[in-house]
C-alpha cells in the first residue's frame, strides 16, 4: 500500500521512482569516474617524476643561489639561528600564512561535516570506561603528570624555536597532543570548559590577523628600503630574530588548537 502511494505521486509529481537498474547504473557510473581521475592524476605525478633532473647533479636548479643566500645571510638577515625557521617565517613567511589560514579552513570543513552527525550514544561506553574506578585513579594520575611535562615542553619547542631546533609547527603538535591526553583521560566534556569554540575562533583570529600585520609590515618596510624599528637582538638570545619569536607563538596556538578541535570533532562530532 505504501509503495503504491509512493509511486502514484511520483507520476503525478511527473517523476519516476528509481529502480535498482538506475542505482546499480550510477554507482558504475561514478566507479568508472573515479578510477579515471586517479589513473590520470597518477599518469601527470609519474610523468613529472621522469622528467625531474638526475639526484645530485650540479646543474639542478635546487643547487643555485638560493639555498646559498639562506644559508650565508640568514643570520645576519633575520637574526635567527634556525635556519629552517627564517625560511618558513621570513623568507617564505606568506607561504606559511597560507598553511596556517589552510588549517583554520580544514577545522571548519570538518565542523561542517562533522559536528551534528555523532550519534547520542557513540562516545558514551569509552565515556564509561574512563570513569571506572580502575581507570580513574590509574589512567588519571598518570595522565595528569604526564601533561604537565608535555605542556613544558612544547612551550619550550615554541619559545626556544629561533634559537635552536623548534618552532611553531611543532610545538604546536606537542601542544595539542597534551590536550587530546586530556580530553582522553578525563573527558570531552570537562576538556570542553577551557577550550570551547568561541575561545578557538578567538585564538584563531587573531592569532592569523597578528601574523599578516605583522608580515605585512615586515614586507612593506623591506619592500621599499625604510628601516624596521623592531630589532633583530643578538643571535643565539632569547629576545632575538624579530618578530620570528612572537610570530612562532601564533602559529604554535593555531596548531594546537587546530590539532585538539578535529580530535575533538571525529571522537565525539560536536564542539561548542
Amino acid at each position: 500500500m505504501t509503495t503504491a502511494c509512493i509511486n502514484s505521486k511520483n507520476k503525478e509529481a511527473g517523476k519516476m521512482p528509481r529502480t535498482k537498474s538506475d542505482e546499480d547504473s550510477f554507482n558504475r557510473l561514478y566507479t568508472a569516474l573515479t578510477l579515471f581521475i586517479c589513473i590520470s592524476i597518477t599518469t601527470v605525478l609519474l610523468l613529472t617524476v621522469s622528467w625531474l633532473p638526475p639526484f645530485g647533479d650540479p646543474g639542478n636548479p635546487a643547487h643555485n643561489e638560493v639555498p646559498r643566500k639562506y644559508l650565508e645571510d640568514g643570520v645576519s638577515d633575520t637574526g635567527t639561528l634556525n635556519i629552517v625557521v627564517a625560511m618558513i617565517l621570513d623568507y617564505r613567511a606568506f607561504d606559511t600564512f597560507g598553511e596556517a589560514v589552510v588549517l583554520f579552513v580544514a577545522v571548519g570543513a570538518v565542523m561542517v561535516l562533522l559536528r551534528h552527525t555523532r550519534p547520542p550514544d557513540a562516545y558514551d561506553s569509552l565515556l564509561e570506561e574512563i570513569d571506572s574506578p580502575v581507570l580513574n585513579v590509574v589512567l588519571k594520575s598518570t595522565s595528569f603528570l604526564l601533561i604537565s611535562f608535555i605542556l613544558v615542553y612544547g612551550c619550550f619547542v615554541i619559545i626556544n624555536g629561533h634559537v635552536g631546533s623548534g618552532g611553531g609547527f611543532p610545538g604546536g603538535a606537542i601542544l595539542g597532543s597534551a590536550f587530546i591526553l586530556y580530553a582522553s583521560a578525563y573527558g570531552p566534556q570537562r576538556a570542553s570548559a577551557f577550550l570551547t569554540f568561541r575561545l578557538y575562533s578567538r585564538i584563531v583570529s587573531i592569532s592569523l590577523l597578528f601574523y599578516a600585520f605583522a608580515k605585512g609590515y615586515s614586507f612593506f618596510v623591506g619592500a621599499n628600503g625604510i628601516p624596521s624599528v623592531i630589532p633583530k637582538g643578538i643571535p643565539g638570545e632569547l629576545l632575538s630574530a624579530g618578530l620570528i619569536l612572537p610570530l612562532n607563538i601564533a602559529v604554535g596556538l593555531i596548531v594546537a588548537a587546530t590539532v585538539y578541535v578535529i580530535f575533538i570533532l571525529f571522537s565525539k562530532g560536536e564542539f561548542r
